[in-house]
């Protein structure tokens, strides 16, 4: 795929991009804080270059090969789905206002309600308190459920998070693969 252009970028400010849900009953739906400006211009979920979400995937054993953003295609493939908190697409999640993220956590509940996953992930922690009002949420296990679905919170895949390295990311993914049985 090739890279967008400056003003590709550009003018993918508030541009959405579409959930790749498959089919009701899959086992993980992972659920970003917002599309990148990149993914935005590329219509594909945690497209930009340095976002370790895809090999964290592939790491941890959710996928047999390591997928390329443009293949998301093929998560329902594997039991697996994507879709973001906020639908718009910004240059840093920080743009995001209180509201948006409550607003996209009252949406992803009905996602919830609507697919019946086994599991909603969430990839990002602070975004994860802010929308739905759990300040002293950690990674990990989740005690709420979303109309009896499990919910867990993985760390942001994004390339700026310095937190945690891609052995580390993986590894927290490769715990929520396990608790699947």
């Amino acid at each position: 795929m090739p890279r967008p252009t400056r003003a590709e970028l550009a003018a993918a400010q508030d541009r959405t991009i579409a959930d790749v849900l498959g089919r009701r009953g899959l086992e993980v739906l992972f659920c970003g804080i917002n599309p990148s400006l990149y993914s935005g211009a590329t219509g594909h979920h945690f497209a930009r270059p340095g976002n370790r979400f895809w090999p964290a995937l592939h790491r941890s054993g959710f996928t047999p090969r390591l997928l390329a953003p443009h293949e998301q295609h093929l998560l329902p493939d594997y039991g697996l789905g994507v879709t973001n908190l906020v639908a718009r697409a910004t240059a840093r999640a920080d743009e995001l206002g209180d509201d948006e993220l409550k607003a996209g956590g009252d949406r992803l509940r009905e996602l919830v309600a609507e697919y019946r996953p086994q599991v909603v992930a969430v990839v990002g922690i602070t975004a994860y308190r802010t929308a739905f009002a759990a300040p002293k949420a950690v990674v990990g296990a989740q005690a709420e459920l979303f109309e009896s679905v499990r919910v867990w919170v993985l760390p942001n895949p994004s390339g700026l998070n310095a937190h945690y390295q891609l052995d580390d990311l993986a590894a927290e993914f490769g715990q929520l693969r396990a608790s699947l049985g």
